[in-house]
């Protein structure tokens, strides 16, 4: 594979005073405290679950755990503040009990909940609306320092599949992107991860353009993450569904990576662990 010599990317991040090493891909594995997420709705629901998730996911090689309590599948259901930030911070102070060294990402929208994941112990927040959705973000960004990965999304989970129009699409993301990275810098914000937002106010077939064109985003020269675990652009290609989805997610991430990705976030760790090493093995 040819090295970029144009762009040169960020790869380090900062957590909390730790040297996080992008140069090789790393894995996020994801636990969904909630009853109704996609494809893992209801499994990690109790503190016993989340455990045993929780260790599989370390011991099978991953960087950081990603704790979502707000399921953002199109259509979810709107879940209180209260209850979200119960669901999350539960979570968090368990799993740093009982794995003390974790590096845990909080996953909200919601400025308030993002700051008592973070009291609780989270090291990054991950935004699928980039500040859209919470004028209070940013500036809760700016203010602790951690590490924010933001993502593309139109709308909000309840409406973002009516909002798939794009005059350009990899022009339109780069463009949102680009603003948002300038607003974030001019607040002092140094570690940021873009994540293009497969299936959030996407098509099916505006997926598979921006994972073939992933390269386009070099030029933000910051670490890309993606999110294809198991979705519906895999499932519904192969005309199966999301429990049988598994074989053609190590396919799309292993394009992923070719394409530059330096996050892959995912249910089943072991499986992109070995797409990282194999990826490795052939392009190092």
């Amino acid at each position: 594979m040819a090295k970029d010599t144009v762009f040169s990317t960020k790869k380090t991040l900062n957590i909390d005073g730790r040297v996080l090493d992008l140069s090789t891909p790393l894995v996020m594995g994801i636990i969904n405290t909630t009853p109704d997420s996609f494809f893992d709705g209801g499994k990690h629901f109790s503190e016993k679950l989340i455990l045993q998730q929780a260790q599989k996911i370390i011991e099978e090689g991953a960087s950081i755990i990603d704790i979502g309590g707000y399921s953002t599948r199109p259509g979810a259901e709107i879940v209180s503040i209260d209850e979200e930030i119960k669901r999350v911070t539960n979570a968090i102070e368990s799993i740093l009990d009982r794995f003390p060294n974790t590096i845990i990402s909080i996953d909200t929208f919601r400025a308030v909940v993002a700051e008592a994941a973070i009291n609780a112990g989270a090291k990054i927040v991950n935004d699928i609306s980039a500040g859209e959705l919470d004028d209070d973000m940013f500036s809760l960004i700016a203010k602790t320092k951690v590490p924010y990965i933001m993502m593309h999304m139109r709308g909000n989970p309840q409406n973002m599949q009516q909002l798939t129009s794009y005059a350009n699409l990899m022009a339109d993301i780069t463009d949102y992107f680009v603003e948002k990275v300038k607003l974030l810098q001019q607040l002092g914000v140094a570690d940021i991860i873009i994540d293009p937002g497969f299936g959030f106010a996407k098509t099916k077939e505006h997926n598979f353009e921006i994972l073939e064109k992933l390269h386009y985003f070099k030029g933000l020269g910051l670490p890309l993450l993606v999110g294809l675990s198991r979705k519906s652009m895999i499932y519904k290609t192969l005309d199966n569904n999301a429990e049988q989805a598994l074989n053609g997610t190590s396919v799309l991430n292993t394009i992923a990576l070719m394409n530059g990705a330096k996050i892959l976030r995912v249910h089943d760790v072991k499986e992109a662990m070995e797409c990282i090493k194999l990826f490795k093995t052939t392009y190092s």
